[in-house]
């Protein structure tokens, strides 16, 4: 909400309320901010111990100004009321298990699984809070991995293959000669084949169209 006036209609009249004036008394006086018990350090943390359930998830974002931080969420409430278990601020492992040993320890030990990526402070923060907790790697991270691999491989085999182009270009002028590029059975060059290969390489097979399975199969092969 920001300075600029809102227009609202009344009984019959128009008034206008400053939007940072109605947010400072709505934070103020009409919610209950002012007495709330963690006011003092939400800016660090805050634990919701009502919301733990036997599966939960944690995993780090950026929110304000690229600060990281860990939230811990009830996978059960599936992103709605109660999803929230805790939000500590920053990746730190021994900040994050200071914050989470607060919840009681009956219910830590009541927790079955924990979905999580593959980073080391979060599979320690959950070994040392969540002793009974099985950890499950998201599958999100592992697709991400392997999505980075095959562009690593893409880009490496590009230039490769481009630096052959170049010297068969440079040998073809030192010859006096034109440079045809070869052309593929599917009707591609190589530098085609190159930049068609992205859409078919992040696609199931199974939605291969006919000219994209030809493609891939000359791509494999070479």
């Amino acid at each position: 909400m920001d300075n600029h006036p809102i227009s609202c209609y009344h009984l019959g009249h128009y008034f206008q309320i400053n939007g940072k004036q109605l947010q400072e008394q709505y934070k103020e006086h009409i919610s209950d901010y002012s007495g709330w018990d963690q006011k003092d350090h939400a800016h660090e943390w805050m634990l919701f111990e009502n919301n733990v359930s036997t599966r939960l998830s944690i995993d780090e974002t950026a929110l304000s100004n690229g600060e990281l931080y860990t939230i811990v969420t009830n996978k059960e409430a599936k992103g709605r009321k109660g999803a929230i278990v805790a939000m500590i601020k920053g990746t730190v492992a021994e900040d994050i298990i200071r914050v989470l040993k607060k919840i009681p320890e009956r219910s830590r030990k009541r927790v079955q699984e924990v979905t999580m990526d593959m980073a080391a402070n979060m599979q320690l923060a959950i070994k040392r809070c969540f002793v009974n907790a099985h950890r499950v790697i998201d599958r999100f991270h592992v697709q991400k991995l392997a999505y980075d691999a095959v562009q690593e491989c893409r880009i490496k085999y590009r230039w490769a293959a481009l630096d052959l182009e170049n010297e068969a270009i440079a040998q073809a002028k030192k010859d006096k000669v034109s440079y045809q590029p070869e052309v593929l059975s599917n009707g591609d060059t190589l530098k085609q084949l190159r930049a068609r290969r992205r859409f078919l390489l992040f696609k199931n097979h199974s939605k291969w169209k006919g000219i994209q399975s030809k493609r891939a199969e000359i791509l494999f092969e070479r």
